[in-house]
């Protein structure tokens, strides 16, 4: 992984590299699984829920960026990442002005 996401992270900084990215990408796994399940369940609540979760994950995410931009072991500054991480943030939002926009309406 060419950015070692993981030293970025106060309690993964002190593995070994290895040690390190491997919990960095296996922590990833069930995080996605779960969040998948939930915001494709049948259930109306639980899946409004979970994209309310994911879609402020997305902007949360974006602004934990934002601020560990200065940090010295931050190393994102390609136009892919940037994209993704700031993409994923412009969805978040845009999910929650749609929710103000059409209140009560199911978000598909």
């Amino acid at each position: 992984m060419p950015n070692h996401e993981w030293r970025v992270l106060p309690f993964l900084r002190s593995l070994s590299e290895s040690v390190g990215e491997t919990v960095f990408i296996i922590a990833h796994i069930p995080i996605f699984v779960v969040t998948l399940a939930y915001v494709a369940s049948l259930n109306t609540r639980t899946r409004k829920l979970a994209r309310d979760v994911a879609s402020g994950f997305f902007i949360g995410h974006a602004i934990l960026h934002a601020l560990f931009s200065g940090h010295p072991d931050y190393e994102f500054g390609s136009l892919l990442s940037s994209l993704l991480i700031y993409g994923a943030a412009v969805c978040g939002v845009a999910y929650f002005v749609s929710g103000v926009m059409h209140p009560g309406g199911e978000q598909a």
